[in-house]
């Protein structure tokens, strides 16, 4: 399985952006997905995930800013950002993990900076 992510950029504070992940294969349905991001200096952090079910989990970062959603029929994740701050600015990384074999496939990351 590859990840690759897609959607950062350059965003003023206030604004929003979409990020992407798609996944190659046939095999999104059984992948729990999230995302994760890193900022420089720092540890990489969970922002979000969501399981085969459809069930979340938004990290410390999200107070209510974030919405993360899948579509199977697109092997793809999203995170739907809004109201960034300069904060939020860290490359965001997709991670998957089967949930047969526990194997977890990471993206290569999307940097989004946010400006002040």
């Amino acid at each position: 399985v590859q990840l690759q992510a897609s959607g950062g950029g350059l965003v003023q504070a206030g604004g929003s952006l979409k990020l992407s992940c798609a996944a190659s294969g046939n095999t999104f349905s059984y992948l729990n997905m999230g995302w994760y991001r890193q900022a420089p200096g720092k540890q990489r952090e969970m922002v979000a995930t969501i399981n085969t079910s459809g069930n979340f989990v938004y990290g410390d970062s999200d107070k209510g800013r974030f919405t993360i959603s899948r579509d199977n029929a697109k092997s793809t994740v999203y995170l739907q950002t809004n109201r960034l701050t300069p904060d939020d600015t860290a490359v965001y990384y997709c991670r998957g993990a089967s949930i047969f074999s526990g194997r977890v496939y990471w993206g290569q990351g999307t940097l989004v900076t946010v400006s002040s």
